[in-house]
């Protein structure tokens, strides 16, 4: 009788430090098949028709989080979750940061919106404990909970959480520390938006127009260069004004810290290994 695959299944979040393990941690495991970010789409192809005892596949998911965990559950509901959090307030900022260097040039109360909900993304993609829970009622195993503070704080002990949970090795002196993406400063960041602002998109309710593949690309490569000329532009009124206004991370700092804290008691919980 053939033995049962396992497989392991790693959905995002973004901004977790998942570009990192994709590509920095996740291929240096032993014993397991690991199906990269690129072959998402076919991965059950891939185990169907390999014959690995294990397989790790990983994506990343924000606000496809449940419709595409809900399908991968349909066809593997015996798969072991593994999530990665990070802090309300950090994880959302660096969404942010992201969502400008892309060029779509709103501020962050425009971006979102906790008391309100009239910003672009809604304030419940912020309810982590309520995607813990739902990977429990989607799979019938109880997910592996990390936090990317760790990741960046003690990367070996993460990395052995993930090692012990899958059942497989690494060598440490295989695996790179140095982050997968450049991280760009204020001014640029705030020149690309100011530019952004008045040129690609117009804000107008909660809607911003869509582009296409061709569009986006275009976009994404002039606001690059835009932040490599940064220097070139003139300065505005703006420019002594905080990306993020600190005083709104605060906020939602102390609105999520209920949610943040049940996060972390349920990893203590339902971990061996204790979170520091």
């Amino acid at each position: 009788m053939q033995q049962k695959k396992a497989i392991y299944f790693h959905p995002g979040l973004g901004k977790t430090g998942t570009t990192y393990l994709q590509y920095k941690f996740f291929p240096k495991l032993k014993g397991i098949c690991y199906i990269q970010r690129t072959k998402y789409n076919q991965a059950s192809r891939i185990i169907k028709t390999t014959n690995h005892n294990k397989y790790l596949v990983s994506r990343e998911f924000d606000r496809q989080f449940v419709a595409e965990t809900n399908k991968f559950a349909k066809e593997y509901p015996d798969a072991h979750p593994i999530l990665v959090l990070r802090r309300h307030d950090k994880w959302i900022a660096s969404q942010y940061r992201r969502l400008t260097k892309n060029g779509r040039g709103i501020t962050f109360k425009e971006f979102i919106d906790i008391k309100n909900n009239q910003g672009r993304w809604d304030k419940n993609i912020l309810n982590f404990y309520e995607r813990i829970k739902h990977l429990e009622s989607q799979f019938n195993h109880k997910p592996l909970v990390l936090f990317h503070e760790e990741l960046k704080d003690h990367p070996r002990q993460f990395f052995n959480k993930i090692a012990t949970f899958t059942g497989t090795d690494y060598d440490i002196n295989a695996i790179s520390l140095t982050s997968k993406h450049v991280s760009y400063n204020e001014n640029q960041l705030k020149t690309v938006r100011n530019i952004a602002r008045k040129t690609f998109y117009k804000w107008n309710g909660i809607h911003i127009k869509n582009d296409n593949a061709f569009e986006r690309r275009f976009r994404k490569m002039f606001c690059h260069l835009i932040m490599y000329l940064h220097f070139l532009f003139p300065k505005d009124t703006s420019e002594e004004i905080p990306l993020i206004d600190p005083a709104e991370l605060e906020e939602i700092k102390t609105h999520y810290a209920r949610d943040w804290q049940k996060c972390l008691d349920y990893a203590r919980k339902n971990s061996d290994d204790k979170i520091t």
